[in-house]
This record gives C-alpha cells, structure tokens and sequence, in this order.
C-alpha cells in the first residue's frame, strides 16, 4: 500500500507544472521593453501580504528613455500612508529577448526574458520590514495588454516561501 501511495504522489507531483516564459511565446501583442518603457508612464498597485489581505496602495510616475539597447527607468513612488521612494534601473537589451537590469535597492543584477506579450523578471531586492532592511526575491510576471497597458503581478518571496504579492496595472501616456 506504502509503494502505491508513494507511486501516486509522485504522479502528482510531476504532473503539476509551474508557467515558463515559452509557454507564452504565441501571444499577441509583442512585448518589447524599450518600445513599452519609453516615455511617461503611471502604475496604480497594491500589496497584500502573504494571506491575501490588502496592506498598501501605491502610485508611481514613470520615465522611460532608450539608446540603441540600453534604457533608464526612473519610478517615483507614492504610497497610502505618505511614503515616497524613488527607484531608477539601468537597463539593457543583452540579446534577442533577455534583458537586464539593475537599481540601487537591487541586489546584483535582475534578469529577464520575454516570449509573445509576457515578460519574466526575477531579482533580490532590499526593503524595509520593522525599521531593518530585509533581502526578499521578486518573481515578476508582466503582460502586455495593448500597447498603452501592462499588467504585472509579482510574488515576494523569503526563505523559498511567498511572504507577499503586488498587483500593478503600467500606463503608457499618449506621446
């Protein structure tokens, strides 16, 4: 009975699969980063904690600008309870779809890929949790919707456990 069991969660287990970024290479519309982030851009997120509950609303004011396969994107970021921080990336198209990119609360440089209108992006970064700084993992996901909005849900990780999700909605301004 033990080996049947043991047999069936193993099914189980291989039989559940996570997304890849190629499971969205068909996708329309194309995401490209320095066609989407360049310009005026606004986001409207919210974080909620790792059961779910809403913790913080955010707006951000973006600026992004692009030279051949290198970009700046400067965010400006102003939350619900009067916080404000600012992030610029360093960014760079390093090949057909890989990008990277770094910012001063990034730890190391973050990596991303794009397939068809979706972008995976992962890095560490340093924030404030109790007054002292704490390294968690972004696992970013971002979909092209059109081509003036995005939409982007990332999982903060600690330890190899989701401690926290955000939920932002990226508008392009008309030119």
């Amino acid at each position: 009975m033990k080996v049947i069991m043991a047999l069936l969660l193993i099914f189980v287990l291989s039989s559940c699969t996570s997304k890849t970024i190629a499971d969205y290479s068909e996708t329309k519309p194309d995401l490209a980063l320095e066609h989407f982030f360049s310009g005026e851009l606004t986001a409207y997120g919210i974080v909620l904690d790792r059961s779910g509950n809403l913790t913080r609303r955010f707006e951000a004011d973006l600026v992004g600008t692009w030279e051949g396969n290198k970009g700046e994107l400067k965010e400006w970021f102003r939350f619900d309870d009067g916080e404000k921080s600012t992030r610029i990336w360093q960014l760079e198209k390093t090949a057909d779809n890989l990008y990277k990119g770094t910012a001063g609360d990034v730890i190391g440089v973050a990596q991303g890929e794009t397939a068809g209108s979706a972008l995976y992006w992962r890095y560490q970064l340093e924030i404030q949790y109790q007054g002292s700084p704490l390294e968690v993992t972004l696992d970013d996901w971002m979909y092209l919707v059109n081509e003036k909005r995005l939409f982007n849900r990332t999982e903060i990780i600690k330890w190899g456990f989701k401690v926290g999700e955000v939920i932002l909605i990226i508008e392009k301004h008309d030119s």
